[in-house]
C-alpha cells in the first residue's frame, strides 16, 4: 500500500448517494434568514434526489439552517442547509438542502 491509497480510502466520495433528477417545480420554504429574520417566499427546486435538492433562492441563508419546504405535491417536509453558493454561469443563488425524513419527497 501506498500513500495515494490510503488517502483513496480515507477520503469520503463526492459521488451522490442517490441519482440527481432535472426538475423545474416552485414550492414554498420557510424558515429564518442568517440574520435571524424568520422568512416565508417561493423558491424553484432544480434538482432532486430521493433524500435532498437544489433549489434556487433569493434569501440569505447559511449552511446548517433548518427549513421547511412545501411541494406542490405531499406535505411539508423539515429540510437543513447543506450547502449555499453562487452559480458562476447566470450568478444566481443555489442551496442544497437535505431532507430530514429519511423516506425524502416520498414520506407518508
Amino acid at each position: 500500500m501506498n500513500d495515494n491509497d490510503s488517502k483513496a480510502e480515507t477520503t469520503p466520495s463526492q459521488r451522490p448517494r442517490s441519482p440527481r433528477v432535472p426538475v423545474d417545480f416552485s414550492l414554498v420554504v420557510e424558515g429564518k434568514t442568517a440574520k435571524g429574520d424568520p422568512f416565508e417566499i417561493r423558491a424553484a427546486a432544480i434538482k432532486i434526489s430521493r433524500g435532498g435538492a437544489t433549489l434556487l433562492l433569493d434569501t440569505e441563508l447559511e449552511k446548517g439552517a433548518h427549513l421547511f419546504l412545501t411541494p406542490p405535491f405531499g406535505r411539508k417536509l423539515e429540510a437543513e442547509i447543506n450547502g449555499v453558493w453562487i452559480d458562476e454561469n447566470d450568478g444566481k443563488q443555489r442551496v442544497g438542502v437535505k431532507l430530514l425524513d429519511e423516506n425524502g419527497w416520498f414520506a407518508d
